[in-house]
This record gives C-alpha cells, sequence and structure tokens, in this order.
C-alpha cells in the first residue's frame, strides 16, 4: 500500500521547486493567470523535466493527478485584487 503524501508542497519538491508555504504561494501569483489556452505540461516556465512529471501525472491517471489538477486550477484563477500592485 502506497502512503506517499501527495499535496502542493510534496508535488513542488517533485518538481525540484521550493515547497514551502510562501515559496508555493509565490510562485503561482507570479505564474498566473495561466492562458487558458496552453495545456499545463506546456507552459512555458516548465523545464523538460518538470513537463514530463505533469504530463504523466495526468495521463497515467496517477496519485498525482489530483494534485496537479489543483495546481492547474490554482495557475489559471486570475490575481486576486489584494495582490496586484497599488499605486
Amino acid at each position: 500500500m502506497d502512503t506517499t503524501r501527495h499535496d502542493l508542497p510534496e508535488l513542488f519538491a517533485q518538481l525540484g521547486l521550493q515547497n514551502t508555504p510562501e515559496a508555493i504561494r509565490t510562485f503561482i501569483q507570479h505564474h498566473r493567470p495561466l492562458d487558458g489556452n496552453i495545456l499545463l505540461r506546456d507552459a512555458p516556465f516548465w523545464s523538460p523535466a518538470q513537463a514530463a512529471l505533469i504530463r504523466e501525472s495526468f495521463g497515467q491517471d496517477s496519485d498525482w493527478a489530483l494534485v496537479v489538477d489543483e495546481l492547474n486550477t490554482q495557475l489559471r484563477a486570475h490575481p486576486d485584487p489584494a495582490d496586484l500592485p497599488q499605486g
């Protein structure tokens, strides 16, 4: 039985990215909103290895699919007005 945790921090670790809550929040804020015409796996900010992990997660309906879908949803969300620069 696989008892591996599958959550955003663990996904970010698998992707080789910083996985603290602040680092995840910053990554999402920096890269959203992701254009609706771009598949998550084809986003320009992934390395080839990261894109492959994303592709495999969806393609094989792996245990990571729900977490990758959560990331996909968060990256497509429009920024919260509180996150926008005030000027």
